[in-house]
């Protein structure tokens, strides 16, 4: 039995190399508006959208829309770092969720990292992830 446990790594990665490379899904060139996105699905579904189809398809079409790191407000940053810096609960706000999570391990770095990004999101070096503040101080 310890042999099979130490052969099953072995195992999955000859499987894993026989098995033919998926091809990759094309995206779309351009955005797709709402009505387009959802006569595409009715004619693959066969059938009308259900009411929560719909809903999930406008919510998913407006957030497509938005440009990456739309609505995140410098205010807020300089708050959460202010008041819960060593949580890094900023760093989860601006969209560096592996920096948060360090950062909530190691309590901002002993104190050390947290007050260098209270200074960085002041003199607006430190900016979300996708883009740039939509509110800025």
């Amino acid at each position: 039995m310890k042999k099979l446990f130490y052969l099953l790594p072995v195992l999955m990665l000859s499987l894993m190399s026989a098995i033919p490379p998926s091809e990759p899904v094309p995206s779309p060139a351009a955005p797709v508006t709402y009505k387009e996105a959802k006569t595409q699905f009715e004619q693959l579904k066969g059938s009308k959208l259900s009411l929560k189809e719909k809903a999930g398809l406008k919510l998913a079409a407006k957030q497509a829309s938005k440009p990456a790191g739309a609505g995140k407000s410098q205010l807020v940053a300089l708050l959460l770092a202010l008041f819960v810096g060593v949580l890094g609960i900023h760093r989860f706000y601006l969209g560096y969720t592996g920096i948060g999570i360090i950062q909530l391990i190691t309590l901002g770095g002993f104190g050390i990292w947290s007050l260098i990004d209270l200074i960085l999101i002041i003199t607006g070096d430190l900016k979300p992830k996708n883009g740039d503040y939509e509110t800025t101080l």
